[in-house]
């Protein structure tokens, strides 16, 4: 079957930008990219973390940049196009994650976990459509997460802005497809990154980030549009989600033990 996307056959010069690039997936993904070869620019708020990744590879651009302030987003993209012209493949890795549960409900948290996972997306994609547009080429990946598939514990808030960013990558496939650019929809499971280090339930399946980064570049490689891993825990939670909610409620209690 012909894969959703032109697989990838060879990294070598290929014009990565990766928004998000200081920790935990991100951080690994250029970390493997720069090794096959890519031309990679790390950004991040922490630009710091962003050169110490790619210390031993001067050519990297390196850029701060904030996704919540669309200014940044902007500032970023067009120092890139100066010094490439261009952009092959753009990857949004960046988010937040803050536990939440229905009697520890707090709006300002709330509201700082949209204007990073859901409105900070919406800022990259104001600064990169058009210049993918224009190229007529080209592909982006958004980083969403298993916890867009369905409620979770703990979740209250991280969730839904994880499934709304399911729902805008589907959206893009269908416009950008035809366009001839490329569109990758990203869903990890439990994945040890600074962002997972706090949670205190059990997390099935739980996967290194340099084992994520490589069967994210591997998804990229296939082609696929929908990446997701470790499949052994991602596979079963979709397969459970078209389960009775009775039943799906009972499984999800007993895998994570709240």
């Amino acid at each position: 079957m012909k894969p959703l996307n032109p697989p990838i056959t060879d990294w070598r010069n290929l014009r990565v930008w990766i928004i998000g690039a200081s920790s935990g997936i991100g951080a690994e993904t250029a970390r493997q990219l720069l090794a096959k070869g890519a031309r990679v620019a790390l950004s991040a708020r922490n630009v710091e973390a962003v050169q110490q990744i790619a210390a031993d590879h001067p050519e990297a651009l390196k850029l701060r940049l904030d996704i919540t302030l669309p200014g940044t987003v902007t500032a970023a993209r067009d120092s890139i196009l100066r010094q490439w012209e261009g952009i092959d493949l753009v990857l949004i890795v960046a988010g937040a994650y803050n536990e939440m549960r229905a009697d520890r409900f707090d709006l300002k948290i709330a509201n700082q976990l949209i204007d990073t996972n859901l409105r900070g997306v919406f800022n990259c994609l104001d600064a990169t459509l058009p210049m993918l547009l224009r190229q007529e080429k080209g592909a982006i990946g958004i980083v969403a997460s298993v916890a867009g598939y369905s409620g979770l514990p703990k979740a209250l808030v991280y969730g839904p802005t994880k499934a709304a960013l399911i729902n805008l990558a589907e959206c893009l496939f269908l416009d950008l497809r035809p366009r001839n650019i490329g569109v990758y929809l990203v869903n990890p499971g439990f994945v040890d990154t600074p962002l997972t280090a706090g949670n205190n339930f059990k997390m099935p399946a739980l996967m290194p980030a340099p084992e994520a980064a490589s069967a994210l570049i591997k998804g990229l490689e296939r082609g696929d549009f929908h990446l997701h891993f470790p499949r052994r825990f991602t596979n079963w939670l979709r397969l459970a989600r078209l389960l009775p909610y009775r039943l799906y409620f009972a499984l999800i209690h007993k895998a994570t033990g709240l």
